[in-house]
Formats: C-alpha cells, sequence, structure tokens
C-alpha cells in the first residue's frame, strides 16, 4: 500500500509540474558558490578521508559545465525562471557513494546502512532578481541507482591504486533503479554590509530518489561582489562562508531502496529513519580573475536510528572562459 501511494504521490508530482530532485551534496547554485561568468566548467570532490572517516557518505564527484548555449536545449523549458530576472544555464555529472561502517566483510551488516551508489546527469539554471535581492536555482535530473552506476568498480580501483585493503559488500548493495528528479531552491538577502552577507534559503525536493523540504540560513564574511548585481566590479574574491539547515525527510532510497526495484538484499526500514537532520557546513573560496577554489567541511546528524553522526570534506576547482 505504500509503494502504491509513493508512486501516486510521484505521478501527481511529475504531471503537476512538481519538484522532484536528490538532495544537494554538492552545492554548485548557492551564493556561497557563485562564478561570476556566463561560461565556466567547475569540478568538485567531496570525500570523508579529509575528516579521517570512512563510511556512509564516502565519496562524491561533480563535473559542471555552464554555457548560454545549454538554453537552447529543449528540456530547459522544464526549468523554472521568474519574471524580471537574469538566468544562467549549466549541466553537471554527479557520482555519489555510501557505505556502510566497515568494508571488511561480505555479510550484511544489519543495522548500518546498506551499500549505495547513484549517478546521474542533471540540467540546471539559476535566476537571480536584482531587484527583490533573490535567487532561484531548479534542476532536472535524470540517472540510476545501484550496480549501473559502477560504485563497487570506482571504490575498488581507488582502493587498489592507493594500496588500501579492497572493499567487500558491495554484493549487497541496493539494487538498479531509475532517478527521475526536479530541484528548486530559494535564496533571499536577509542582511548586508560592505563584507557580509546573510541570506535566508530553502530547497524541496521530491521523486524517486528522496523527498524532503529544509529551510536555514547561510552567511558569507570577507572580500567578495554583490551576489544579487550584474557586472561585477571585483576581479578577485576571497572569503568564508556557512551554512545550517534542517531538513524534514519524507524518503530516502539510498538507505530505502529505489521506488520500482524493491529486490535489494538489505535496506533500512521506514520506521528507522530520522525524519529530521540537522546540517551545518564551512568553507573558504578564492575566486582569482578566471580561477576558482574552495574547500570545505560539512557535518550532518545521524539519518538513521542505530546511525552516526556523519563528517565529510570537499575541494572544488574551476576556470571561467
Amino acid at each position: 500500500m505504500l509503494l502504491r501511494l509513493r508512486q501516486s504521490v510521484l505521478l501527481f508530482a511529475l504531471t503537476t509540474g512538481g519538484i522532484n530532485v536528490s538532495a544537494q551534496l554538492i552545492d554548485n547554485t548557492s551564493t556561497f558558490k557563485n562564478i561570476n561568468a556566463k561560461s565556466y566548467f567547475r569540478f568538485h570532490y567531496d570525500n570523508d578521508v579529509f575528516t579521517k572517516t570512512d563510511y556512509y557518505y564516502t565519496q562524491g564527484i561533480t563535473l559542471e559545465y555552464v554555457h548560454p548555449s545549454i538554453e537552447k536545449f529543449f528540456l530547459t523549458k522544464l526549468l523554472y525562471k521568474p519574471k524580471n530576472s537574469s538566468a544562467k544555464y549549466g549541466i553537471t555529472f554527479n557520482l555519489f557513494g555510501y557505505t556502510p561502517t566497515s568494508i571488511k566483510s561480505n555479510a550484511i551488516l544489519y543495522g548500518d546502512r546498506p551499500f549505495e551508489a547513484n549517478l546521474s546527469l542533471k540540467l540546471f539554471s539559476i535566476a537571480t532578481n536584482n531587484s527583490r535581492q533573490e535567487r532561484i536555482a531548479s534542476a532536472l535530473s535524470v540517472g540510476v541507482i545501484g550496480p549501473a552506476a559502477l560504485g563497487e568498480e570506482i571504490q575498488t580501483n581507488i582502493h587498489r591504486w592507493t594500496g588500501n585493503k579492497l572493499p567487500k559488500g558491495w554484493n549487497n548493495q541496493i539494487r538498479n533503479d531509475i532517478i527521475l528528479n526536479y530541484q528548486l531552491n530559494y535564496e533571499k538577502k536577509l542582511v548586508a554590509a560592505n563584507a557580509f552577507l546573510l541570506n535566508g534559503a530553502a530547497e524541496l525536493n521530491a521523486g524517486t530518489l528522496n523527498d524532503r523540504l529544509s529551510g536555514g540560513l547561510n552567511f558569507m564574511t570577507g572580500h567578495f561582489n554583490n551576489r544579487y548585481q550584474q557586472n561585477p566590479k571585483k576581479k578577485t574574491e576571497y572569503y568564508l562562508y556557512g551554512q545550517a539547515k534542517t531538513t524534514v525527510i519524507g524518503y530516502d532510497a539510498t538507505m530505502q531502496g529505489g521506488l520500482f526495484n524493491r529486490k535489494s538484499p538489505y535496506i533500512i526500514p521506514s520506521e528507522d529513519i530520522s525524519r529530521i537532520t540537522f546540517q551545518a557546513d564551512a568553507g573558504v573560496v578564492v575566486n582569482f580573475r578566471k580561477l576558482s577554489f574552495s574547500y570545505s567541511q560539512s557535518f550532518l546528524t545521524k539519518e538513521f536510528a542505530t546511525g552516526k553522526q556523519h563528517r565529510w570534506g570537499g575541494l572544488t576547482f574551476g576556470f571561467s572562459f
């Protein structure tokens, strides 16, 4: 019955232009990750090795390309662009992997997180309204969850290249299913000074990968351009940023299995999912002429009843052209 109800909700969301996305692990649309150019490429890499852990959200890779020509792609008509706003369009390739607290056994670790990998392409837009001092980002994603995302092969090769023990247990990973998502993020300027910006932020997600609603605050402090104006004057930016958000979770396929394929050997029961989580992120960004660098660390409260809090770090490199 729950499966039929979830399928009905998804069908309603798709046919009425509803909102469908995965959670934003690597954040490329927020004001604190802004690149002051219409065309750029950016590489994002998350790994919990930066925080000396090796479990749960263990790795994330995103390749991002932004260019005006992407607006001509017919699927961009499904993205949300408010009136009286300027927008830029891009596409990302995303690969995320999760493991339990141990990768030394082929047996299922009951009460732990399942092995899971997902791969997707995301078409997105970032629309900024200067007069209203707000930013709205939307995205449409398609992809796969399960062995087709090659999580086992990627982690095994990384461990082989680095001389670490090869991971075991991927035979118990969540099985193949589809990702069909649409993303909506909103930011609004609350307080601004010469070297400080405070935004309110919200994120709404639903679809085959997860259903969730987030809200919180983010800030920037340092030397940076006005995020709600065109034609930036500063060619060099350097600043610290931070954000805190609370998330209400309805469904998460990375723990509960895919929407259509219910044959995964191990999942976390619905009653054990933490319905409310808190996440905090902090980082430093340097944008110098056409180059961009950043480093961040993230903290997330436990996602299921027998789980643990988790931390990870991330690096970003980009260039505009």
